[in-house]
């Protein structure tokens, strides 16, 4: 008779309100799948991985349906031991404090009543000076102007109070939108359920308290056709800010060839051209230009005096600071964001919830690749010896100074003329930071180069030169790490990022997810035993929460 051990939990749930999670353990992708839903990651070594509960993670959970029992109850399915009471109190006690500050509809159309039905509560913020300006007391709560009502989220988010936003929403002028089953292209087209999903998570029943909030989804998902689902429903004038006039040109692109607004009723809004139309897509750039540091925006007009009923905010997670202000003044209509991942390196998440809207809707990447929507990726780290040569500029230089000279370590472009031979059928992204290592290895691979300075018109060429197939490689800078599609890019090689950045290694590893006949290759070079060993640990914690694996591999000792 054999002897069977009963099966232990992957998770152990420590008083500081982090959680380990045993990577070996049979339950732990099970395991990570809940974790994601209310904890966020902080620490991916070999073994135990290290997440923790934070208010904000918390309150993003309740926004999307989950309640405090739910989630403990979670906790306690996968634990090892007895999760510690202060913990559960933690849930508890967090999770409540998401609705005790409801806004709602004030006695006229200028007006917001700020609903708090817990007295020490009201007397607390009362006597807070940042507040007292904006705030009027009334028997249970406070009137603002409705110009206020981003800025009292924003403060108020600060103090651990998260408000729950049932003020009505205007209606933007009318726009019929409906979405084809068969493309311009002549392709058969369908929105899939899990984006069906994630639009009606985001328009709600058109009540108060819906039609605002945040749209987590990988990379190559189709997070485009969530977008114009969206814009069907809501049925109005929408202006959609992306990153740059590559990703603008392909919203337009998608939504000339999927929905069955005439190309004339949609407008472009870059550098290039101003066009108002009832659909109008523009870059944050146009948007955040000003004629110097304490100018005036003159582009911020194009928020406020136009009939719009939705704003679509791709990339959220790039969102620039000046556009934060201007966010605030524009609560009174329907928000989206869009992203892959909602890190942000400057840890303003908390400015996305209130002013954009909370997470609605997330699905984790290893789900969607299961069922075919995207590619099946293996992760490769490729560790490479200092040069001798480097290693005394290396040793006296400052923190800034050895990551660069780590990152642009010479013994890279052989690492990487050798990957592109073994992967000579595939279409490669060459991507880095530094311009001279790009350039270098752009002449040795024979390939064309993009970067910040390369015009928009010749940009679009290479990208189209790319996916006909004439050119089968190309290096990138950071211009490509977002809002580009490649549908054949099989391999990324990675020879240097943006320090630790997490949202970059997801946006990176996103050119390759398309989905494909044959698995995608992830390749990131990394110099041994240099503070870039340290970064590349921080930037792959997003895709580590993801249930994505790095292979480590040492080159040349």
């Amino acid at each position: 008779m054999e002897n069977s051990q009963p099966e232990v939990g992957p998770l152990i749930v420590q008083g500081d309100n982090s959680i380990l999670l045993d990577v070996h353990n049979p339950q732990a992708e099970e395991a990570r799948a809940d974790l994601g839903l209310f904890a966020e990651l902080e620490k991916s070594p070999e073994h135990m991985h290290t997440y923790r509960i934070t208010p904000l993670s918390l309150w993003n959970a309740a926004s999307a349906g989950y309640t405090a029992n739910e989630i403990s109850e979670r906790i306690r399915k996968w634990s090892r031991f007895s999760m510690p009471e202060n913990v559960d109190y933690f849930i508890n006690d967090t999770i409540s404090r998401f609705g005790k500050l409801i806004l709602r509809e004030g006695k006229d159309s200028n007006t917001l009543e700020l609903h708090i039905t817990d007295p020490l509560i009201q007397a607390e913020l009362q006597e807070y000076n940042r507040l007292k300006k904006y705030l009027t007391p009334t028997e249970n709560g406070f009137l603002l102007d409705l110009v206020n009502r981003g800025t009292i989220k924003s403060e108020l988010i600060k103090l651990s109070y998260p408000v729950k936003d049932e003020a009505p929403l205007k209606e933007g002028a009318p726009l019929t939108v409906n979405l084809l089953t068969k493309t311009r292209d002549g392709y058969d087209f369908t929105v899939r359920g899990y984006q069906e999903e994630a639009a009606r998570a985001f328009y709600g029943n058109g009540q108060p308290g819906t039609g605002f909030g945040t749209i987590v989804l990988p990379c190559g998902s189709g997070k485009t056709i969530v977008g114009m689902r969206a814009i069907a429903l809501a049925g109005t004038y929408t202006l959609i800010l992306a990153p740059n006039t590559a990703a603008v040109h392909q919203w337009i692109d998608e939504i000339v060839d999927k929905t069955d607004l005439p190309r004339e009723q949609i407008g472009e809004y870059t550098g290039d051209k101003k066009e108002f139309r009832p659909i109008t897509v523009g870059t944050y750039q146009i948007l955040t230009w000003r004629p110097d540091k304490e100018g005036i925006f003159p582009h911020f007009n194009l928020f406020r005096n136009y009939p719009w009923g939705l704003i679509i905010y791709d990339e959220v997670h790039l969102l620039p600071a000046p556009i934060f202000r201007v966010t605030a003044e524009i609560q009174a209509i329907r928000r989206l964001g869009l992203t892959a991942t909602l890190v942000r390196e400057d840890g303003r998440e908390d400015e996305v919830f209130s002013l954009v809207g909370p997470k609605k809707y997330d699905v984790p990447w290893k789900e969607l690749e299961a069922k075919g929507w995207i590619a099946e990726a293996i992760c490769h780290e490729i560790r490479v010896p200092l040069p001798q040569a480097s290693s005394i500029p290396y040793a006296t230089a400052d923190k800034r100074g050895k990551y660069r000279i780590a990152a642009e370590n010479p013994g890279k472009d052989s690492i990487t003329l050798q990957l592109v031979q073994n992967h000579h059928e595939d279409h490669i992204l060459v991507i880095g930071q530094y311009i001279q290592q790009l350039t270098k290895v752009a002449k040795a691979l024979g390939a064309p180069l993009i970067t910040g300075k390369t015009p928009n018109k010749k940009r679009e060429e290479i990208y189209a030169a790319f996916r006909r197939g004439e050119e089968r490689v190309i290096v990138v800078s950071k211009v490509a790490n977002f809002a580009i599609d490649l549908p054949d890019a099989s391999v990324a090689i990675q020879i240097s990022g943006t320090f630790g950045s997490r949202q970059e290694e997801a946006q990176r590893l996103g050119r390759i997810l398309r989905p494909k006949e044959n698995n995608s290759y992830f390749y990131t070079i990394v110099t041994q035993h240099t503070v870039e060993e340290q970064f590349a640990m921080n930037r792959q914690k997003f895709l580590t929460e993801q249930g994505y694996k790095y292979h480590i591999d040492f080159w040349g000792n």
